[in-house]
């Protein structure tokens, strides 16, 4: 197997010398690959180890939808993960509603909150946290839990005390390096993310912090990723995917090679590797959440957390400090400066 990482960026020249002599030896004209970021950056170092001895095509598919495509643009699997993702969220939803419990639920999407916003959109969830809303650099365990808090807090005043609050994996990566460093990697250098079970332990901050003060509620911890990546594709996957596959391969005998092949509305485009490829990284670039759009800013608008305008409401201030069990001074010095933080439409 072709191993690209961070600690091994692109593969050693040994290694991709020893599979171009691999795919010679088979007497191999054309490879087709189909994956994710690892898989695609895979495919583009042979093909600039083979120098165009070998014509190289890459198929975008990956549920977390972080290939840089254009704005739009899904890669494979990503609708039918959202879809299968939506019902299993949607009955979460029923179980917290007749419980009287919260869940909080960590939505596989390593480098970015593609599928975390999707699900969390198609099903209506309280709210969705994902990393690309929190500025540059590390971010704490505890201004995570205090979103959760915050939403929990603005929940109450209006008499309900259940909800839904999905958490995008790639959260974890963002957090502190001393936090990570006890976490075990995969080979392509990835953090092994279940392993830090990001929900239980902000199950446990939060219900920490509420019981302190004598506020009681329900929460639990669950995951959601497996059941997404093995679910039947959707009708428009099998549709899209039959597309790429046909293009793909008339690109690659017609005399292309080195680009991913994309849809853009009806209109094959075959982008070259080297458009895509991070040059400080050897490895594709990841296509983030752009938190600045008009899609995640409608997106956002049907969350429930706290936002500016209930921090600057003085009836508002009052009725959460009441739910939340704290003066108001101390609200607004714990969730102000959080608020402040977060980029929000």
């Amino acid at each position: 197997m072709l191993r690209t990482s961070r600690a091994n960026p692109a593969c050693s020249a040994e290694t991709l010398q020893n599979v171009a002599d691999s795919l010679q030896d088979l007497g191999a004209a054309y490879l087709l690959t189909i994956g994710g970021d690892d898989t695609a950056s895979g495919a583009a170092a042979v093909a600039r180890v083979l120098g165009g001895k070998l014509a190289v095509a890459h198929v975008p598919k990956t549920i977390d939808n972080d290939l840089p495509l254009p704005p739009g643009v899904a890669d494979v699997r990503f609708t039918t993960a959202v879809d299968v993702g939506k019902d299993l969220v949607r009955n979460l939803m029923k179980d917290a509603a007749t419980t009287d419990k919260w869940f909080f639920v960590t939505i596989m999407g390593r480098h970015a909150g593609h599928l975390a916003l999707g699900i969390g959109s198609a099903a209506g969830a309280t709210l969705t946290v994902i990393g690309e809303e929190f500025p540059d650099g590390p971010v704490s365990l505890d201004q995570i839990a205090d979103t959760l808090e915050g939403a929990i807090i603005k929940r109450r005043i209006l008499g309900r005390e259940h909800g839904v609050a999905l958490l995008a994996e790639g959260l974890i990566e963002r957090l502190d390096p001393d936090t990570l460093s006890q976490v075990e990697r995969d080979p392509y250098g990835n953090v092994r993310l279940a392993e830090l079970e990001l929900s239980r332990l902000l199950k446990e901050r939060v219900t920490a912090s509420l019981r302190a003060r004598g506020v009681t509620i329900s929460i639990v911890a669950k995951d959601i990723g497996y059941e997404l990546r093995c679910a039947p594709p959707g009708g428009f996957d099998i549709h899209y995917c039959r597309g790429l596959g046909y293009w793909a391969t008339r690109f690659l005998i017609e005399g292309g090679t080195a680009a991913m092949v994309t849809m853009q509305g009806d209109t094959f485009v075959p982008v070259p590797f080297r458009d895509l490829i991070d040059a400080k990284t050897g490895r594709f670039r990841v296509r983030h959440v752009d938190v600045e759009s008009a899609a995640y800013q409608m997106l956002a608008a049907y969350m429930i957390r706290l936002t500016h305008a209930d921090l600057e409401d003085p009836e508002q201030v009052s009725a959460l400090a009441r739910a939340g069990a704290l003066d108001e001074t101390t609200l607004l010095k714990r969730f102000g400066d959080l608020v402040s933080s977060v980029r929000r439409p």
